[in-house]
């Protein structure tokens, strides 16, 4: 035989929680909500920055096999180029020694700042601080981004 409860306003207020209690939850949680993303974006800046840097030392290096290679004399390069590749293109598509095809570069990276796989580009005959390609050869590489890093460094800078 059930017991009935003879105080029917107290079976109500026992059933659920209080405005007050839900009140103090959403906001708790909108407080660890609101916590969390600055901490999930400074995670996502970081990678990007972690590939661009990848993605930078890859076409340097790739630059620098082949200046090795020219300077060694394994190819002819252009005079006024003191044996670095004209543009990207030539590391992906590489050049013709001793009758082999020699690649320096899989592919052109996507630069993570940009979205995009165009990048910066500086000659032995540019100003070290212009942001303007010669078009002579291709002495370094940078990112077009304008951004800064965490480090408080401009990407272009990189």
């Amino acid at each position: 035989m059930a017991v009935r409860e003879s105080n029917p306003e107290r079976v109500l207020g026992e059933l659920g929680l209080t405005l007050v209690e839900l009140i103090v939850t959403v906001a708790i949680l909108g407080i660890l909500a609101a916590a969390a993303v600055p901490v999930a974006q400074f995670q996502v800046k970081r990678q990007k920055e972690r590939e661009l840097r990848r993605d930078l030392w890859e076409m340097r290096d790739a630059i620098d096999h082949y200046k090795d290679a020219a300077d060694k004399g394994a190819f002819q390069t252009k005079l006024d180029s003191q044996n670095y590749p004209p543009d990207l293109e030539t590391l992906v598509n590489g050049v013709d020694v001793q009758g082999k095809k020699v690649k320096f570069l899989r592919k052109i990276p996507v630069d993570p700042m940009t979205g995009n796989a165009d990048w910066g580009l500086r000659s032995m005959q540019d100003d070290p601080s212009s942001d303007s390609f010669g078009g002579q050869s291709v002495f370094d590489v940078h990112s077009k981004s304008i951004g800064t890093g965490l480090d408080g460094t401009k990407y272009s800078d990189w």
